[in-house]
């Protein structure tokens, strides 16, 4: 083992001080970092109250919305009339169609009606005196005969009595509202209802087998056309679902951002050179350009579309015109700034042999800049897939608007998850494409 004594000590102290005095940046530099951070962390917590926050938030919705995404429900409704009789009726536009005969809703000899919610586990009989709910092993009879709907016996945890009502929740399956005079049930199935055709259709509520017999060899439901062009109508014009609108608008959200990014990178191309120091030797018209830059992408794309859409009107030209705004911002700094980090070798060697400047810029700096060009237009264009599904929320056309449409209603989230779904599609398409393209012209490997 060597042995340093005190003065080799010292001499390799003062050759190398950096690592024997460190500054008190070096020494407390990340235990003073990790003490910023969980200030910052406890200082948002109280800055956006977030105890309060959670314990305030409607959990519940969470589960009901969710829900409402995968499944669709029915909602018959049973008056009892004077003479004792029970009226079933239907709300406008019911997904069984305009006269509906569920298997699920059985008619008893004694006039009563039974309705099965969730197989024989969860039941409701309706009959003039009293509607009785079965569910959880039990069978709870609610009395209907006098002046308010009264529950007979202790009532469950899972039914709340009201002053004129008694309500029944009984999970995913559905609930059941009793009063003297009605009963409400909302019986929930899983699935997105009329999908495929919708209750005005002529192949409504037919068998897949009777349907594809119908297309390929069956005699023609409408004398004028092909059973095959009218299956192809009514999925296109379904009522319920509107594919022929969401598709369509789909295809604009895609043009909007294609034709936003193509303009905005034409437009930027040729500013980059006038901004890049190394290229255009101007101060001036350097600082002109990149702060041009600066404000047109400091302008976020949701502002534009709102400027756009008060000028002219919504739309999808608003769309293209606020993404080719902020795309110009973007892609001119980027572009601007990959330039101006090039090798100035190549370049100045083919201007020693004088070449013209168009060739120098040619064979001297596009080499090297095409492979940053191509990558960041690239990510842009598949970035802006999914920007213009939100400027289309403001008016800007697309698919963002149908989707903020079936939002407000607060009732149609099964459309929203159909909408959702093919934007998730389309991005990921965009983003293989992307990727793919962007190797395949970078001459790399993809992995």
């Amino acid at each position: 083992m060597t042995v340093i004594d005190a003065n080799r000590m010292n001499e390799i102290e003062a050759r190398y001080p950096e690592y024997f005095h460190r500054s008190f940046r070096q020494r407390f530099g990340g235990l003073m970092i990790l003490i910023a951070t969980l200030l910052y962390s406890l200082y948002a917590v109280w800055f956006f109250d977030l105890p309060k926050l959670f314990a305030e938030a409607h959990w519940e919705r969470v589960g009901i919305y969710l829900s409402q995404w995968v499944s669709y429900d029915v909602q018959p409704e049973f008056r009892i009339e004077d003479d004792g009789s029970i009226d079933i009726r239907y709300p406008r536009f019911s997904p069984l169609g305009d006269n509906p005969h569920p298997d699920w809703l059985v008619n008893n000899p004694d006039g009563s009606i039974t309705v099965s919610i969730s197989g024989t586990n969860r039941t409701v009989t309706v009959s003039k005196s009293q509607t009785i709910v079965s569910a959880h092993g039990i069978s709870v009879p609610v009395d209907v005969s006098s002046g308010a709907p009264k529950v007979v016996g202790p009532a469950p945890g899972w039914m709340t009595v009201y002053d004129d009502n008694v309500l029944a929740d009984l999970g995913f399956a559905g609930n059941v509202s009793i009063s003297v005079d009605r009963v409400k049930i909302r019986k929930r199935f899983i699935g997105w209802a009329n999908f495929i055709f919708d209750t005005q259709s002529s192949f409504f509520d037919k068998p897949v087998g009777e349907v594809v017999g119908l297309i390929v060899s069956g005699p023609r439901i409408k004398p004028d056309q092909s059973n095959l062009s009218l299956a192809f109508d009514d999925i296109w014009n379904n009522s319920e679902w509107q594919h022929g609108d969401v598709w369509t608008k789909l295809f604009q959200t895609i043009v909007m951002a294609f034709l936003g990014t193509l303009l905005g990178s034409l437009t930027a191309f040729p500013l980059a050179f006038l901004a890049a120091r190394n290229i255009t030797p101007n101060r001036l018209l350097n600082q002109i350009l990149k702060r041009f830059f600066d404000f047109l992408r400091s302008v976020d794309m949701l502002i534009w579309a709102l400027f756009l859409t008060r000028a002219f009107g919504p739309g999808p030209l608003a769309g293209s015109g606020a993404i080719f705004l902020t795309e110009t911002g973007t892609l001119g700094k980027l572009y601007s700034e990959g330039l101006e980090n090039i090798d100035n070798k190549p370049r100045e060697g083919i201007k020693s042999t004088g070449a013209q400047p168009v060739l120098v810029h040619r064979y001297g700096i596009m080499p090297q800049i095409v492979p940053v060009i191509v990558s960041q237009t690239l990510y842009q264009w598949e970035s802006n897939v999914r920007g213009a599904t939100i400027i289309g929320a403001v008016g800007a056309g697309g698919i963002g608007l149908k989707l903020w449409e079936a939002m407000r209603t607060n009732a149609n989230w099964e459309n929203v998850a159909y909408m959702v779904i093919l934007i998730l599609i389309v991005v990921f398409i965009f983003d293989a494409a992307s990727n793919a393209l962007r190797h395949r012209l970078m001459g790399t490997k993809t992995h």
